[in-house]
């Protein structure tokens, strides 16, 4: 028998035969989906054929049972890339067609890259990755492993019949358009490292047969308990006033237009109008209607996902099911083509984790959602085939980063076209996401709610008063805080950095009134708790004062009788206004603008550009108010703010890698005569090109962070933190591994480069598992701040 793993727990072993054919089995299952079963089974099946040689047998044999002989050390053996040489050798010659050749190349990266990233097709060197390891690395025993792999797995006819029908899966599927085949890739990627990982996790824990969940049942008990919890909201004393009965009859809008077919939709219910469930029943609705498999909340920070999913969990009655994902608590390394696969380890336990969005109801994050199209690393691009056939739901969509807009429009498109999912926009301030060069293919009359300019109105709540004639710092700041609170009541200050945010906090610590601190230097639990302990401050009408950064802005429920923003974009000034009055607890109150002398913007180029832009709506506004309905924060006046952002900003929206000197864009979907690499490399080698495919998958997954500098997640000693870090260092907790890593969630801090640099030479960082887990010592963080990068950080001091 050849072997593909031993467990080792008890030194059982998996047959590779095994293996590849459970493996072949749930890709076709993950493919099915987009009408890929063949073409994703295809990966399944060849993907660890070069396991097959005597080389790798060897290897996992002096693994497991005489470690001390050193034949071949990690890395030795190659065993990703047979398959894909196998395909590229049958079906990529000058005889074969067009369809035959892409399906070489799109499987065939899959398969030798199932341990990496996507190869690139050609590189900014002009040379071909992929090429180099589909016909000039070296093989000692391919043709041997071919030939077990034809004797043992499948026969040559059942394989040749097999890639016929995969063929003529492609064939129906598409053009040669590279946009489409970078996400057909990416997609087919996607189905081989979730089979494979979910194959080797079920023989890890003994399981013979998992079968697939089914949520269609779930989701219409979820749908009557969201219309009974409705229902209640009826029967209180307030339903009849005129803003709860504007309410329920958006909430009813979204009923009816759940029905329509699947598509890119815009639901622009204004602050405090109900958005979160809103939104639930258009997709639980819809999710019944259209058989979609689940629901995926996409959120721009922590703080809504935490919000948002215990609001969901509490009226749906359902702990289990709905699932928070903030950030991969697990740093998956660089390990190069071949890591030490076969012995699973405790180490490759973590790397088998569920950890691929298989839940019913999920809330994450708009940077986990652009890492899965375009992030490295497995772990992200294990989820894609999970968002085929959902409902989308994308809350506060404003907030997708400049340099991610062609990108975050192409996914969607995808997604719309040809993955059977339908998207909800959900934002008070809709951008303008379909007047850019790569538009989002939104649907004609797509805006859920009627009569739109009348709803704003209705919700009016706050005067937004324009202080930026003078200037302030935070001397003169603090002074008019100090003196105004106590007629003002609860106030909110938002300001752009965290640097004057600390240290307007630092200046006011001493007020008579409690003052609080929120900050993306703390973990997700810290700031939960925080935001309770304000709550209940709001709610006994104590006069207090909270100071932020934008963290607050986007759909945190809070609701302070004053709010003081920092000028920004004009998006950003409308979510600060509904933190304000926010369920019309009073006939109007106000939110002043007000521009920060002392903030230094020039890194944040967003932030600048969007001030720069509102201000002059701003000045525009004083002379002809009419033009925007009399309001700053009118559907006109945020039309022309999007407009005017995006074509400031034009050159930005592609993703332009530095490094390389070309757009994102370009570097995944060009066509061959638009792609200077392969231009350079016809002119170099005087032939033409021999790939179909272009694209730059692993160079350009290399240098894409959704913000500019990529984090790291550092589990913090804050509450149940220390527990979950001894958990990790037990021999216990691996039973309930996906668990651990849920909650841990809950617990970590992302870190830049340069402060975890520094925290590492304070020697303020553990290591854990080799490296893939972080640990941040006690004493550097601290109730105030979170992270505390003095190393003077204290738990149990209260904030006032």
């Amino acid at each position: 028998m050849y072997r593909a793993h031993v467990r080792e727990e008890d030194e059982k072993v998996q047959a590779l035969k095994e293996h590849l054919l459970e493996t072949k089995q749930l890709a076709e299952g993950f493919g099915a989906k987009l009408g890929l079963k063949h073409v994703a089974g295809l990966a399944g099946l060849l993907h660890d054929l070069g396991k097959y040689s005597d080389r790798f047998q060897t290897y996992l044999y002096q693994a497991v049972w005489e470690p001390e002989k050193t034949l071949f050390k990690r890395g030795d053996v190659d065993h990703a890339t047979a398959g894909g040489r196998l395909l590229f050798e049958y079906y990529h010659t000058k005889a074969q067609t067009p369809h035959e050749k892409l399906l070489a190349e799109i499987v065939g990266n899959a398969i030798i890259s199932h341990h990496a990233n996507l190869h690139d097709y050609i590189s900014p060197t002009c040379e071909s990755d992929f090429l180099r390891r589909v016909q000039e690395k070296e093989l000692p025993e391919y043709d041997l492993a071919k030939e077990r792999f034809f004797a043992d797995t499948m026969t040559k006819k059942d394989f040749k019949h097999y890639v016929t029908a995969a063929i003529s899966e492609l064939t129906q599927f598409m053009t040669l358009d590279p946009t489409q085949t970078f996400f057909l890739t990416k997609y087919i990627f996607s189905c081989l490292i979730d089979a494979d990982r979910t194959n080797t996790r079920m023989f890890e824990d003994q399981v013979q047969e998992e079968k697939p969940l089914k949520h269609h049942r779930l989701f219409a008990h979820y749908h009557d308990r969201l219309l009974n919890h409705l229902a209640a909201l009826q029967n209180n004393s307030k339903a009849q006033e005129p803003i709860n009965v504007l309410r329920a009859k958006m909430s009813k809008q979204c009923e009816l237009f759940a029905e329509r077919p699947s598509g890119i939709y815009t639901l622009s219910i204004p602050t405090g109008g109900g958005k979160t469930l809103a939104s639930l029943r258009y997709a639980l609705k819809h999710a019944q209607q259209h058989h979609k498999q689940r629901i995926i909340y996409i959120v721009p920070f922590t703080t809504i996902i935490e919000q948002n999913a215990q609001e969901v969990r509490d009226i749906l009655e359902d702990e289990g099911h709905i699932l928070e994902h903030h950030s991969n608590v697990i740093e998956e390394e660089e390990t190069g083509d071949e890591p030490d696969d076969g012995v699973i380890t405790k180490k490759e336990k973590l790397k088998l984790a569920r950890d691929n969005w298989e839940s019913p109801i999920i809330f994450t994050t708009l940077v986990q959602f652009l890492n899965v199209f375009y992030g490295k690393g497995n772990r992200n691009t294990r989820r894609l085939h999970n968002l085929s056939h959902s409902v989308l739901i994308f809350d506060e969509v404003q907030k997708v980063p400049t340099t991610c807009v062609s990108l975050f429009n192409e996914a969607l498109n995808f997604l719309k076209e040809f993955a059977h999912s339908s998207i909800l926009l959900c934002t008070a301030t809709q951008p303008t996401l379909e007047n850019v060069t790569h538009s989002l293919l939104k649907e004609r009359d797509g805006e859920i709610v009627h009569n739109l300019s009348d709803v704003s109105q209705a919700f009016k709540r706050v005067d937004i008063v324009d202080k930026t004639d003078q200037p302030l710092t935070n001397e003169k700041l603090a002074e008019w805080i100090q003196t105004e609170v106590s007629s003002w009541g609860s106030t909110l200050v938002i300001l752009n950095t965290k640097s004057v945010v600390k240290d307007l906090y630092e200046r006011l610590k001493d007020s008579p009134f409690p003052i609080y601190h929120l900050s993306t230097s703390m973990c997700a639990a810290h700031r939960k708790n925080q935001l309770a302990a304000i709550r209940e401050l709001l709610k006994e009408g104590t006069p207090f004062i909270c100071v932020t950064t934008q963290l607050i802005e986007a759909g945190v429920d809070v609701s302070f009788k004053c709010v003081i923003r920092s000028l920004a974009g004009l998006d950003s000034v409308a979510q600060a206004a509904g933190r304000c009055n926010r369920h019309g607890e009073d006939q109007l109150r106000h939110v002043y603008v007000i521009d920060h002398m002392e903030e230094k913007l020039s890194k944040l180029k967003e932030i600048e550009v969007g001030k720069g832009i509102t201000g002059n709506i701003l000045t525009r506004f004083k002379r002809k108010p009419e033009k925007y309905e009399g309001s700053i924060l009118s559907q006109a006046a945020i039309r022309e703010y999007f407009l005017y952002y995006y074509r400031k900003l034009d050159v930005n929206l592609n993703y332009y890698v530095k490094e390389v000197d070309k757009e994102m864009t370009k570097l995944l979907m060009s066509l061959n005569k638009e792609n200077s690499y392969v231009t350079y490399y016809q002119k170099k080698t005087g032939t033409a090109f021999p790939l179909l495919l272009n694209g730059s998958y692993k160079t350009a997954a290399a240098h894409f962070h959704v913000i500019e500098q990529k984090t790291t997640s550092v589990i913090a000693p804050y509450g149940e933190g220390q527990e979950i870090i001894a958990q990790l260092n037990s021999d216990e907790w691996l039973d309930d591994l996906s668990q651990v890593l849920k909650t841990a969630q809950q617990y970590t801090v992302n870190l830049y480069p340069q402060e975890m640099e520094s925290l590492i030479q304070e020697n303020a960082i553990v290591r854990h598992l080799d490296g893939m887990v972080f640990e941040l010592k006690e004493g550097w963080y601290s109730d105030e701040y979170g992270v505390d990068m003095t190393g003077e950080g204290g738990m149990g001091f209260m904030s006032w």
